[in-house]
């Protein structure tokens, strides 16, 4: 036998084609989830008497009536939708045959974060296609209302308005990391069904 002769198994067929690392359908779908999601909550919490979404924490009326538990809502909100959007992200993705473990770990969390990520855009989006047509008569009422203020409760407004920033920027990073842990389990979770399937 020649030296240069080389030996090849058959590959299975889920093998020989190559395996995208990011399943951008999965992450569309979490992210759709996630938005439609916290809407939902936004919706209830405002039912309820909670002005927890981005209009009505730009109002002058809900600023003055922020205080911390309105901020609690607003992030469990965040945090219960990106753990959702993030679940999903990792529970639809492709399966990675032959991956290490820590390689698919890595893979999960990217998901769920690329999840957030387009949630939180998707968001802002849509918040300034909802609020556009309204810019003008906003800004105008903003300005109206400052004139109105006296340096001292100018200055209260400008707290409140950096509490509320605070309350949703702590929320946003809180729902981004618990978006990628939800979506690690939500690949455990693949890989036991797939596992289950293939044994």
């Amino acid at each position: 036998m020649p030296a240069d002769t080389v030996f090849s198994a058959p590959v299975p067929s889920a093998l020989a084609a190559p395996q995208a690392p990011i399943s951008w359908a999965a992450i569309w779908a979490g992210a759709a989830v996630a938005v439609a999601f916290a809407l939902v909550l936004t919706l209830a919490a405002a039912g309820l008497g909670y002005a927890t979404g981005l209009p009505g924490l730009a109002t002058r009326s809900s600023l003055a009536g922020f205080n911390p538990t309105v901020g609690a809502a607003a992030i469990v909100i965040q945090v219960l939708s990106g753990a959702l959007g993030g679940y999903l992200a990792g529970r639809l993705r492709t399966t990675w045959i032959g991956v290490h473990g820590d390689e698919s770990h890595f893979r999960d969390t990217a998901h769920g974060l690329f999840a957030w990520a387009v949630a939180t855009i998707a968001g802002v989006v849509l918040a300034a296609i909802v609020l556009a047509p309204y810019a003008d008569q906003l800004a105008a009422a903003s300005a109206a209302a400052a004139a109105d203020l006296t340096p001292a409760q100018a200055n209260r407004a400008a707290r409140i308005a950096a509490q509320s920033s605070l309350f949703i920027a702590i929320g946003m990073l809180l729902s981004a990391f618990v978006s990628a842990a939800a979506a690690r389990i939500g690949g455990l979770q693949h890989e036991a069904m797939w596992a289950k399937r293939e044994g």
